[in-house]
Formats: structure tokens, sequence, C-alpha cells
């Protein structure tokens, strides 16, 4: 896996657990072309009006000047999906979800025409993901503990699911999560937890899955 992209979700530095974990999985991988995007700690716009009707306009290879430039960080940035093999993101679970900058990264990213086709069937809406072939991986901080699959707070994790379909709706479906949590709890513990999401990234990055 020689290309990479590695999304930063969180709006903390060297103090993010979710940062410092996908970066050591980063390091583990010298050989790899790396590119970071930094959505936590950027202003990333959101989308507004004139995205949307940018974005749907209705021949988009006619677009006029002023649209084509509301789309150009979106044009940047599904240019860069494009461009790599393997997506990193990292990313803490905030209330429930993710950043607010990951979602404004995500809404920008799936764009009709470029990262999925919409196609009517019989007057049924059909969608066609553009980014087939490519695989994910999401690292993540929880501050409760059990909130990964089987966990007894599962139910209060909306971050991992919402991302997998996200990904999906593209066609990215080959996706592994890796997680630390606890951190609000019993610091031993979470340390244990930091300790396993670190073992696990090692053998990941050694893994034929990166390297296939």
């Amino acid at each position: 896996m020689s290309r990479i992209l590695a999304i930063h979700a969180s709006p903390r530095a060297e103090r993010s657990h979710s940062r410092r974990l996908a970066e050591s999985f980063l390091a583990a991988l010298p050989q790899a072309e790396v590119t970071r995007r930094e959505v936590g700690r950027a202003d990333l716009p959101h989308v507004n009006e004139a995205f949307i009707a940018a974005a749907f306009y209705p021949e988009p290879e006619n677009r006029p000047l002023t649209m084509q430039a509301d789309l150009a960080l979106s044009d940047e940035l599904v240019d860069e999906l494009f461009a790599h093999d393997l997506l990193v993101i990292s990313t803490p679970m905030y209330n429930f979800s993710v950043p607010s900058g990951l979602k404004a990264w995500v809404d920008q990213v799936v764009r009709l025409g470029r990262t999925f086709d919409l196609h009517l069937n019989d007057g049924e809406a059909e969608y066609e993901p553009l980014l087939k072939g490519r695989k994910a991986l999401i690292v993540t901080s929880r501050g409760g503990a059990g909130m990964g699959p089987g966990g007894e707070l599962e139910w209060m994790n909306h971050a991992d699911a919402w991302l997998r379909v996200a990904l999906g709706f593209l066609g990215i479906e080959d996706v592994k999560v890796i997680a630390a949590e606890g951190e609000e709890g019993n610091p031993d513990a979470f340390q244990a937890s930091y300790r396993q999401a670190e073992r696990e990234l090692a053998d990941l990055a050694e893994s034929e899955w990166v390297r296939a």
C-alpha cells in the first residue's frame, strides 16, 4: 500500500490519542507515500447554499466560473481521495458521533458525479459508488468503555457506524476500526486499551491487508 491519505479529525494536537495512534501506524510504513489532511484543527467550511447550487447544477460541464470556485476545495479533496489507495481517519468520538470538522470533510467529498452517481430505474433511485477498490482504517478514541461491537454501550456509538455507511456509499467497504476507549474512567484500564490499540496497529502495519 504505497499511497495513504491520513485525515486527522481531532481538535487537539499532541494530546490527541487518536492522532498519536494513527501516526504510530504511519511511522511503521516508512516506504509509503503519505498525504496528511487536517480537518480537526483547520477551518474546513461547511456545506452552504452556494455549494449545493453548484454541486447539483444540471449541466456540470458548463458550470459558471463562480460555481467552479464554490466547488474548488471539494474538487481538491475528492482528487486526494482518488489519488490514494488507503484512507486512514483518526478521530475521537464526540457526543456520540464525530467532530464537526470530519462531518464537514465528508460533506465535501460525497459528490454526485464525482464520488457517486445516481441512476433512475423505473423511477427508483439507484446509487453507484465510484471509489471502489480502496480500503480505510479508522483509528478512534472514546471517552467511555464498552462502546465497541458487542459492548454494553455500543448503542451510544454512532461514530463508527456512520463512517462505515458514508465510506461504503462511496465504494470503500473494506474498513477496519481500531479503538482506545475508557479515558473518562479508570486510568489503568484506559492505558491497557491504548496499548492494545498500539499492538493491533503494529500488527496491521505488518499484515497483507496493508500491502495488498
